[in-house]
This record gives C-alpha cells, sequence and structure tokens, in this order.
C-alpha cells in the first residue's frame, strides 16, 4: 500500500525553502517572540544575522532611518529600517548606515507587517539553517541558577 498525498496535509520530513518569502515571515516570527521571551538575546541575534545576510545578498534592502520608539537613556537614538519580502524590520544602525541612508523621521504607526503562520521552532530551524549561526552553551536557553544560602559573619568578622 503506498502513503497518498493531500493537498493541506503537512510536510513535516522535509524542510521548508529558502525563499525569501519564507525568511522574511521566519524572521518576522522570531521578532515577534524575542520581544516576549525571557531571554531574547539569540533570537535578537538570530534576526541580526539573518538580515544582514539577506542585504549582502541583495535579498533586502536598507531603506532610512526611523527614530527609536524605546531610546536608551532618554537620548533620540535611530533605527535602521529594513525591508525584506513583504515585511519592514528595524535593525541597529552602524556610522555608515547615518552617513548614507536618509533619515524618515519618526515610525509610521499605519503600516503594519502582514500575518505570518509560522512556528517558532519551523522559523528558527529555517533561519539556523540560511545563516549557520547556532546558539552557544550559554545562549538560546538559560540556565537555571542554583539558590546560595547567604553566610552571616559574627559582628566584627571580615567577609572576605
Amino acid at each position: 500500500m503506498h502513503k497518498q498525498s493531500y493537498p493541506n496535509q503537512r510536510k513535516t520530513d522535509s524542510p521548508i525553502e529558502s525563499s525569501i518569502e519564507n525568511l522574511s515571515r521566519a524572521i518576522f516570527t522570531v521578532n515577534r517572540h524575542a520581544k516576549t521571551a525571557s531571554d531574547p538575546k539569540f533570537l535578537y541575534a538570530l534576526k541580526r544575522k539573518a538580515l544582514e545576510k539577506l542585504i549582502l545578498e541583495g535579498k533586502a534592502e536598507k531603506k532610512g532611518l526611523h527614530f527609536s520608539r524605546n531610546p536608551k537613556n532618554s537620548q533620540q537614538q535611530s533605527d535602521v529600517l529594513v525591508l525584506a519580502g513583504e515585511y519592514y524590520f528595524h535593525l541597529p544602525p552602524s556610522k555608515e548606515d547615518f552617513a548614507n541612508l536618509p533619515h524618515l523621521g519618526e515610525l509610521n504607526d499605519q503600516y503594519r507587517n502582514p500575518k505570518a503562520n509560522m512556528s517558532l521552532t519551523i522559523a528558527k530551524n529555517l533561519l539556523q539553517r540560511y545563516t549557520n549561526f547556532h546558539p552557544t552553551t550559554n545562549q538560546g536557553h538559560s540556565q537555571k541558577k542554583h539558590y546560595q544560602k547567604p553566610v552571616f559573619k559574627k559582628l566584627g568578622e571580615s567577609y572576605l
């Protein structure tokens, strides 16, 4: 008996294609999850690596600079606006970006990226395969810190 394939059946064994649409959808998914993750460093690094590679290959384009919505230390700050497929993303700017890109002013609240229906696992696997960037032992999953009881010294004793 042979296996019959149905059009709406999920293919779990074959990896998803690395097209610009799939990569931009995966970056969107990773970025959305990073905003609420307890340790988002790896997800943001994966997003940055994927966008940089897309820009390098000419598949994504830097459009300009936007004022950052949440600037550090209450000082005005700008982010680079990048277009990849149908999606817009922000990256930290380099010195060359300030010299070469136009400043677009405030962020447009009217625009929203299209919805992306992709699981975080699939998105991470696709981007890791595309960038060849994988978490190290202290990246990705934060390890639980062990509780250490406080040590109380007698009055006058040194803590050193």
